[in-house]
């Protein structure tokens, strides 16, 4: 597990000053929410949250459709009305009344859906299949959007600068990344077919961003992994609130010089005395080459020898991916640092650094769970030198281990360029729009937590709960999981994603309210954007229509529900069978089992009735059954209601 305690250090000299919200006062904020503009929906069959600023004492007066509501702005001006319930329809104008007056027109009854989530959730019809043809098409009046700006905030913020649209060709083409969220769109689109209802899409994603950004520091709090972080930030806005102006530079520096001997003495320096190290082969996960069950920090160190030619050249160094975050020197120069473990390294190594004869290479690793170091290739770990030859970097390395994670404070963290930084994206952009009146949630997102799944069994079910806590209600929630991407293996392996897809999985199978969207067919191996978004939302759409609004329909495809072993066979009993278990195709794929030695191989099946037999004549008695078990499985098992089976495994621990 992969816990991220310091995602947000490093790379020093690269950030900018943090953002801070400023304090609620009525003279700063607007006497409507800006949620509230001509074209909205308002969420049927609930009493809608209305509210805005004004004189503080003032009573305001809400109306719309025969119906009103009174509230008394609080000591900072705030007021909050609850108007309704009303039945879906309109359009109707909205009245408000108070020291300020305010008329909002084409107002429609309906259901209001968030959209969350990441770069899949964000990316714009645009960009997928049949775009144009989509785009033009894309004329539903009773449809209407509205995307969050992004912005990210160490404290909860509550006013926001977007407005309702109509959803006409124009309106999902234009605005970020080519477009209205696609996946957002389709999703609406299918249930306004289906319930003949108007629909309102909240858009408020974020290309890469992980899910602890998404959640509430209250709701962290109660993680270990991610408390100490979530200190962190509420001491950084503290000291902005009283007017610090320490560089974050600085406090990173002073954060590595307190905390580990090897910055201390600049181990990064050609001349530092690495003699009493030991060695390791790289590339390689450290845990399985000297520092077993260690995180920490570590230093590499690796003397190179170059030709006369080499001195004063430029250079690309690789060093394939490292597991957490890296700090990389040559000959004592500062060349790079990333903070995502699985991204391979390439730092360009400036004219002058090098020289003839004796080079160091200096790495700072900090790990702050799970696996750790160079892990990547040989072939990933070159100098390339300009007009020489590549210099393999692959072999031994001078390394030695300096603080381990249970020992270090928190680390500074920086906010305003960076949303992968926990609450700061709940804050900027969930924050505002709470407690608007909503029927449910989309999320697609987990890529970025890939690698760190057992984390997610808890983060993500935390965040599902924060959110409806904000919102006042348990709203129904549903998860997108993760395509098939990357290279297909033709042997059973140990996955990442697959792993992810079980949290995600699990998730939802806990929570009668969430359920979930399986696109392991519809993924593409070499874009981990793929473009049938349109698949995905009628997934979700279908699933909504089950869980959320009661319809009898299947809301998902085969779910794994037990197992028996006869002999050298093992029969699988599924949930959502629907009207039959089919394969597409000649014979079902994608089942692997293993006996008591743990040793997996792919399986024949067979379908029996309602349940899937499976053996291998490698495998005498089966223990454990898998099933798309790949980070891009090569599986084929449906329902006859055209819904994949979600990937699997028995043996979850």
């Amino acid at each position: 597990m992969r816990a991220h305690r310091f995602i947000g250090l490093l790379c020093v000299g690269m950030f900018i000053a943090t953002l801070v919200a400023r304090p609620a006062v009525a003279e700063d904020h607007p006497f409507v929410h800006q949620l509230f503009t001509d074209h909205m929906v308002i969420q049927r069959g609930v009493p809608a949250p209305v509210w805005g600023w004004t004189t503080p004492g003032a009573e305001v007066t809400v109306s719309m459709a025969g119906k009103s509501a009174k509230a008394t702005a609080d000591q900072d001006g705030k007021w909050m009305a609850k108007l309704g319930p009303f039945e879906a329809g309109g359009p109707h104008t909205l009245k408000v009344i108070g020291p300020q007056s305010a008329t909002i027109s084409d107002v429609l009854v309906g259901d209001v859906w968030i959209c969350s989530g990441q770069s899949n959730m964000e990316m714009g019809i645009g960009n997928v299949n049949n775009a144009q043809q989509e785009i033009a098409s894309a004329n539903y009046p009773k449809i209407r959007l509205f995307t969050v700006p992004k912005r990210v905030s160490m404290e909860p913020t509550d006013t926001i600068n977007s407005a309702w649209q109509v959803c006409t060709p124009e309106s999902v083409a234009q605005g970020g990344w080519n477009g209205f969220t696609a996946v957002g769109y389709f999703f609406g689109r299918e249930l306004h077919k289906d319930l003949d209802v108007p629909i309102g899409l909240i858009h408020t994603s974020w290309g890469g961003t992980i899910a602890e950004a998404w959640t509430s520091g209250d709701a962290l709090m109660a993680m270990d992994d991610f408390r100490p972080a979530v200190e962190g930030i509420r001491q950084m806005a503290e000291a902005a609130n009283r007017g610090a102006s320490e560089k974050f530079e600085d406090r990173v520096n002073k954060w590595w010089n307190d905390n580990d001997p090897g910055t201390k003495a600049s181990w990064q320096n050609t001349d530092a005395d690495d003699a009493s190290w030991k060695t390791m082969k790289l590339p390689n996960g450290w845990e399985n080459a000297g520092l077993p069950n260690y995180d920490g920090i570590a230093w590499f160190r690796l003397a190179v020898t170059l030709p006369d030619g080499a001195a004063g050249k430029k250079a690309k160094l690789r060093l394939g991916p490292i597991d957490d975050i890296d700090t990389t020197y040559v000959n004592g120069r500062w060349v790079g640092g990333e903070t995502v473990w699985n991204h391979p390294r390439e730092y360009n190594v400036p004219a002058g650094v090098l020289k003839a004869g004796r080079n160091v290479i200096a790495v700072r690793v900090l790990d702050t769970g799970g696996g750790g170091g160079l892990f990547g290739g040989a072939d990933q770990m070159t100098l390339d030198v300009d007009g020489a030859s590549p210099v393999s970097l692959a072999g031994d390395w001078r390394y030695a281990a300096t603080t381990p994670i249970s020992k270090l404070p928190p680390s500074p963290q920086q906010t305003s360029n960076n949303p992968n930084v926990v609450t700061v994206l709940y804050n900027g952009m969930l924050a505002p729009i709470v407690p608007y009146g909503i029927k449910g949630a989309i999320w697609y997102q987990g890529e970025s937590n890939a690698g760190r799944a057992r984390q997610y069994r808890t983060l993500l079910p935390t965040m599902i709960a924060d959110w409806r806590k904000r919102f006042g209600h348990d709203f129904p929630f549903f998860i997108v999981q993760l395509a098939n991407f990357m290279q297909v293996q033709n042997t059973p392996v140990q996955s990442g994603w697959a792993e992810l897809r079980e949290a995600q999985l699990m998730t939802a199978q806990h929570d009668p309210k969430t359920g979930i969207a399986v696109i392991t067919d519809i993924g593409d191996a070499a874009d981990i954007h793929p473009k049938n978004k349109q698949d995905v939302g009628k997934r979700l759409a279908q699933s909504a229509l089950n869980i959320a609004y009661g319809k009898d329909v299947v809301p998902c495809g085969p779910e794994f529900e037990s197992t028996t072993v006869s002999g050298n066979e093992a029969t699988l009993r599924f949930r959502y069978v629907g009207s039959g278990l089919m394969a597409q195709g000649d014979k079902i794929t994608g089942f692997a089992i293993a006996g008591a030695d743990g040793q997996f191989h792919y399986a024949d099946a067979k379908i029996v009735g309602e349940t899937i037999v499976v053996s291998s004549p490698d495998v005498a008695k089966p223990v454990a059954v898998r099933y798309g078990w790949a980070n891009n499985p090569v599986c084929n098992l449906y329902n006859k209601e055209g819904l994949p089976a979600t990937p699997f495994r028995s043996d979850v621990d």
